[in-house]
């Protein structure tokens, strides 16, 4: 079976060593985790882990089985291929000349990205959207030297009045 991301939301108890026990759970399956987003919810008592992993469908199945099992799971949902919102965050700091800068901010107006720092020599550009977006400006500013590059990996939100 092909190996695809999936988008997979947990809610948890906010208590210190639930990401521990969480990483584990995958670790032991012999899965990488993607990326990692750990936020606060409402509810100050819990909080929201986005999480993106790749690998067979059956496997990561057991996985979310596995993980609602947890005394500190509330909810564990796979959301690939649900009607859900996903963006990211990326921090991208290009070496520029001050001839290189127009073209640098032509990128960031077509992506709709800013400038959130910028010297004589720099630039630092923030991005935000669906992976594609952020990959592919990355890609764009290829041609100039990327000094740093920092992404804060999917934050996931169900459409509608559903819950995620």
């Amino acid at each position: 079976m092909k190996d695809i991301a999936h988008s997979i939301s947990l809610l948890v108890a906010n208590r210190p060593g639930v990401l521990v026990r969480i990483a584990l759970v995958f670790s032991r399956r012999g899965y990488n985790i993607d990326s990692l987003v750990v936020s606060p919810t409402l509810d100050p008592n819990f909080s929201r882990m986005n999480i993106i992993a790749h690998g067979n469908p059956e496997i990561l199945m057991q996985i979310i089985k596995q993980l609602e099992k947890l005394v500190d799971v509330v909810q564990a949902k796979d959301h690939t291929g649900t009607d859900a919102v996903e963006k990211e965050l990326a921090l991208i700091k290009v070496r520029c000349t001050a001839e290189q800068r127009t073209e640098i901010l032509q990128l960031c107006d077509h992506f709709h990205a800013n400038t959130v720092d910028m010297t004589m020599t720099s630039m630092i550009i923030q991005i935000t959207g669906n992976s594609q977006k952020v990959d592919t400006l990355k890609s764009l500013l290829q041609k100039f030297e990327i000094v740093e590059y920092i992404r804060t990996g999917k934050v996931i939100m169900l459409r509608g009045e559903d819950k995620t």
